[in-house]
């Protein structure tokens, strides 16, 4: 075997150091072997891997290396040509393949870090997508809660309780430092501090409602950061370093019984607001969040809907206690009036029985006497009892009337009766009266007036005799006319009769009388109130000294107006007399002797004419 002389001979080998490198070369080759058997168990159970055929060069590369070291081992003594030939050969193999690896590796180092900047994009997703999880999952827990708080708030109707348990649960659910709430003052200037959770601000304080952060607040329907130096937050700067805290505030509206409208939404013009103010912990560096900004909208909303339930309650019970008050009052005042009603009952039967038969006596007696020789002093005196007694006796009947045209239980005596017999019986009885003041009577029936008619004879010659009798009381000199005619409804609508419109039927005619007399007249003033009961004349005229009861006048327009008639007065002022006139609707009879009337119109009446004067 020929020898290769390899080693230079002029550096002497150092046993030591050779036996070092040799140990070295066998380690690098073990290593260099082991090392492709790793890639092909790695490409074997690896699933998917797009570069097989690179691993491949590179261990290739990889095992051309370590035979080149493993080759070495033989180098360090005396070697043949032979090993010097494979050493060659393997390291020009091992420098084309790690040559070619080099090369391979440029090319394919982008594509290995595009996939390293998708590893990172997905990796980026999937740690959006754990925030997103958690985000979800604190949404989760912050509707759980909104809805403890939703159901802790409807739970109870009383407003109080409403606003205590918002706070306290917010302070829980959100972890705030304070949380208060500015409700509106009764003069409606100002904000008023009614409720807060840790009493940072003491209740009881006041903002303007023109403050600018105020107007804000009213004008945003979402929830919205403040100034904690605000007026609504009040928070003091603090001395030396710290984290101010965040601070938002949210409208709640205060709805109210009257903001709601029938078949409409809510007014919202006349609509108040309170304001909710809720502060993070001081010195933290915690932030609002939107998932958060989002419960304080909901939660004032709810409130606002509580608040209002609370307020109709509020309202529907002060209503009711407002009825049962006045039920209680009606239930009274039913009472009261039942009691009165009895008494009354009592009063007109005590008149009825035990005071107009007396007096109905002593007028006969008194009537009686005045046919006997008396002395002048006598005469003047019996004719005084007379008068009082009579005056007396009408007051009666008058009261005994009027309370039964109140309680509707006078009925109307509807027969047929001589028309012109009941003027001239209301003349015989007013005469001897007119006599004695001197006084002129006159009574004009037009031609047409017919002689029989249908109606209540008795309460017409009631109205007339009252009519009469006050021209007659007010008249201390002159004259007095009274005037009966057949009023046309043509004339009548040209009087313009207020409350009184009279339409002609088949059947029927308008009985019309005047009374005119030369008295002492009225005062304008005075005539709104001739026909009220118990009312006297204000105005010093010559009726207030002469005045009865005050309810001739007053029954006589209820007469009429239950015989379908009209009353009114004339005057042109203080002593020019006055005119008194009335119409009443009768029924027409041609044969007042057949017991079925036949009422037609007044064509065939007996025409007369009749003037009495006295």
């Amino acid at each position: 075997m020929e020898s290769c002389d390899c080693i230079d001979t002029q550096w002497p080998p150092d046993e030591l150091l050779v036996k070092y490198q040799y140990i070295s070369d066998v380690l690098i080759a073990l290593a260099y072997f082991s090392i492709p058997l790793e890639l092909i168990y790695f490409v074997q159970k690896s699933a998917f891997f797009p570069y097989r055929w690179v691993l491949m060069q590179f261990g290739a590369f990889i095992v051309l290396c370590g035979a080149t070291h493993f080759i070495n081992l033989w180098t360090f003594s005396m070697h043949s040509k032979a090993v010097a030939v494979v050493m060659t050969i393997a390291k020009i193999s091992c420098a084309i393949v790690s040559c070619a690896t080099a090369l391979m590796l440029v090319h394919i180092i982008p594509d290995l870090l595009s996939v390293k900047t998708r590893e990172q994009f997905l990796k980026d997703k999937a740690e959006e997508l754990d925030r997103e999880m958690g985000l979800i999952l604190t949404q989760e827990e912050t509707g759980r809660h909104v809805r403890m708080l939703t159901h802790e708030i409807r739970s109870t109707l009383n407003r109080d309780t409403i606003l205590k348990t918002t706070l306290v649960e917010l302070g829980r659910t959100l972890g705030l430092e304070e949380c208060a709430l500015w409700m509106p003052s009764r003069n409606g200037k100002n904000l008023q501090l009614s409720h807060t959770l840790n009493f940072h601000i003491q209740v009881g304080s006041s903002v303007p409602l023109n403050t600018p952060i105020v107007n804000e607040v009213f004008n945003s329907v979402r929830a919205m950061r403040i100034p904690y130096t605000c007026p609504l937050a009040r928070i003091r700067p603090l001395v030396g370093r710290y984290v101010p805290p965040e601070v938002v505030a949210v409208r709640v509206p205060l709805l109210h019984l009257a903001n709601f409208q029938i078949n409409d939404w809510p007014d919202h013009s006349g609509r108040n607001y309170a304001i909710m103010v809720l502060t993070l912990p001081t010195d933290s560096a915690r932030q609002w969040r939107d998932h958060e900004l989002e419960l304080v909208d909901v939660v004032a909303d709810q409130v606002a809907v509580a608040l209002s339930h609370a307020a109709i309650l509020e309202e529907s019970m002060l209503s009711r206690d407002q009825l049962m008050s006045q039920n209680v009052a009606l239930k009274s005042a039913q009472q009261e009036a039942e009691i009165a009603i009895h008494a009354r009952n009592d009063f007109l039967a005590v008149m009825n029985n035990e005071m107009r038969t007396p007096m109905h006596a002593i007028i006969a007696l008194s009537s009686l006497l005045l046919e006997t020789d008396l002395t002048p002093e006598q005469r003047v005196m019996i004719e005084t009892v007379l008068k009082s007694s009579n005056l007396l006796a009408t007051l009666i009947n008058d009261v005994l009337d009027l309370s039964r045209l109140e309680d509707g239980s006078l009925k109307l005596d509807i027969g047929t009766f001589n028309l012109h017999g009941v003027l001239g019986e209301v003349i015989n009885l007013i005469k001897p009266i007119a006599s004695v003041k001197r006084l002129q009577l006159n009574l004009i029936q037009a031609p047409d007036l017919p002689f029989y008619a249908v109606g209540d004879e008795k309460r017409l010659m009631q109205t007339i005799l009252n009519i009469v009798g006050n021209a007659v009381k007010f008249t201390k000199e002159g004259y007095i006319s009274i005037i009966a005619s057949v009023g046309k409804p043509e004339s009548l609508r040209e009087l313009r009769l207020s409350e009184f419109y009279p339409a002609s039927s088949d059947g029927h005619f308008f009985l019309r009388v005047q009374v005119k007399d030369s008295g002492c007249g009225i005062h304008q003033q005075d005539k709104p109130h001739l026909f009220t009961k118990f009312v006297q004349p204000q105005s010093g005229s010559g009726r207030t000294a002469n005045s009865g009861a005050g309810l001739g006048l007053a029954i006589c327009k209820r007469f009429l107006n239950l015989m379908g008639g009209h009353i009114w007065i004339d005057s042109e002022g203080v002593d020019k007399g006055t005119t008194s006139s009335f119409i009443v609707k009768l029924g027409i009879c041609n044969n007042p002797n057949d017991s079925s009337i036949n009422v037609q119109i007044g064509e065939g009446a007996i025409p007369m004419n009749m003037n009495q004067s006295i």
